[in-house]
């Protein structure tokens, strides 16, 4: 039995893998999420558990919320809008199909929502010349 957060994180990343969205890849689950410069020249997508929150609903009961993260990276050739704008699109993309799904449990888990701030790692465009973004996305764990 795996932990209820790697569960999830793991749903996300079997829910991504079977999608076909505007670019190829592969999504990962990781708790560390940290690559070499050099490992980002091809398109990464990585899932990791970010946070649980468990709140009193009732005398007897309780509600938990759990986020996972997905980040997506690349190692840009030009670093221009062209090239920018297709990854912004991927991101949203990636938004849109874990929307208001169910994911495959145990545990089951449905979305509740998504946050996308900054869009874009300005840091790592100025720095790395490399596209960062990251959601985080939030779910409701069902009993």
């Amino acid at each position: 039995m795996s932990a209820t957060l790697a569960a999830i994180a793991d749903g996300v990343v079997t829910r991504l893998n079977a999608a076909t969205l505007s670019q190829a890849f592969t999504a990962i689950r990781t708790w560390q999420p940290s690559f070499a410069l050099s490992e980002m020249q091809a398109l990464k997508v990585t899932v990791a558990p970010h946070g649980r929150q468990t709140e009193k609903i009732s005398r007897s009961a309780q509600a938990s919320t759990c986020q996972v993260d997905v980040a997506v990276q690349k190692k840009l050739a030009k670093a221009d809008n062209e090239e920018i704008d297709a990854l912004v699109l991927l991101v949203e993309e990636i938004g849109t199909l874990l929307e208001f799904c169910e994911l495959p449990g145990p545990p089951k888990a449905v979305w509740v929502k998504t946050e996308n701030v900054p869009v874009v790692a300005q840091e790592h465009l100025a720095e790395l010349r490399q596209f960062t973004s990251v959601l985080t996305l939030t779910f409701k764990v069902l009993p």
